[in-house]
């Protein structure tokens, strides 16, 4: 019988191309996945890996393994689905989450106490993760559940064997001084009203970042940023000093300080929150007890 947790580690070195690249994404040592991969090659009796200059290649037997290695990860949890089903469908063992951090925050943790009570012998584990390696960490048996949003719309690609579902859908929302003259508006604020704003923004390449410019798409209109700040928590306190406003999601928004208002949008950027999982798992009584307080 060969290790699981070899294979896992077979398929990261094999997607990510470099034994620090696998390490860091499966959370272990270049050293440990070495170790690993090594005792993969000798439980199946062939070289599954080749140096290649500085790195290290798949051989063909490796490829072939990598391959298959989805469908060996499914089987297994076909049997312990089974297993934990007979058991009188009581939740229990560790259970893995993987999420992006707002969903952590505004997902997640929320539901933890109830499902904690509810099931003590259930550990459930939580890593944060973006959604391309959340999906893959689900589709490689490295974790049981993903939540993943879209990017501009676009659903995160997820292979047949891993089932998504819609869980949420998270909005911005506009964060102003309490002394603001848009803090008087009644109903949501139209977008052409946020023109001559000064702004914090997050950084580039982030989702809210990308949110922050669609609002300004198709008109020519170059938005004042004085500050690019990532914390949602420090974008608060610079609008509570009144010099600038702020594009807030929901599931990140903290309690607002004194001094900031929050104000609705029309037409508001929003982005679909799902949640992941493998098809081959849906027996787990963990799986569906994690799901149903989740409300999928």
């Amino acid at each position: 019988m060969i290790d699981v947790s070899g294979l896992q580690a077979l398929r990261a070195l094999a997607d990510l191309g470099t034994m620090n690249r696998a390490a860091d994404d499966l959370g272990y040592t270049a050293s440990a996945i070495s170790q690993k991969i090594k005792r993969l090659e000798s439980e199946v009796g062939v070289k599954l890996i080749a140096p290649a200059g500085r790195r290290v290649i798949l051989t063909p037997a490796g490829r072939a393994l990598v391959e298959t290695a989805p469908m060996v990860v499914q089987a297994l949890e076909r049997s312990v689905s089974a297993a934990r089903s007979a058991d009188a469908g009581v939740p229990r063992g560790r259970f893995h989450i993987v999420a992006f951090s707002t969903a952590v925050r505004g997902i997640v943790a929320p539901v933890l106490p109830s499902l904690l009570d509810d099931y003590p012998d259930l550990r459930i584990e939580v890593t944060e993760a973006d959604p391309v390696p959340a999906v893959y960490a689900v589709e490689s048996g490295g974790a049981d559940l993903a939540l993943v949003h879209d990017a501009d719309g676009v659903p995160t690609p997820v292979s047949a064997g891993v089932r998504p579902t819609l869980l949420h859908t998270d909005v911005g929302d506009l964060a102003v001084p309490s002394g603001h003259p848009l803090a008087t508006v009644d109903g949501p604020l139209e977008l052409d009203l946020l023109d001559d704003c000064r702004w914090v923004t997050s950084p580039p390449g982030t989702v809210c970042h990308q949110w922050f410019r669609r609002m300004f798409a198709g008109r020519d209109i170059d938005p004042d940023v004085v500050h690019s700040v990532d914390d949602f928590s420090t974008q608060m306190a610079l609008v509570a000093s009144g010099g600038v406003v702020a594009l807030i999601p929901r599931l990140a928004r903290p309690t607002p300080p004194d001094g900031v208002t929050i104000l609705p949008l029309r037409h508001a950027p929003r982005r679909e929150v799902y949640a992941v999982w493998r098809r081959s798992a849906e027996d787990d009584p963990a799986l569906r007890a994690v799901l149903a307080a989740l409300g999928g």
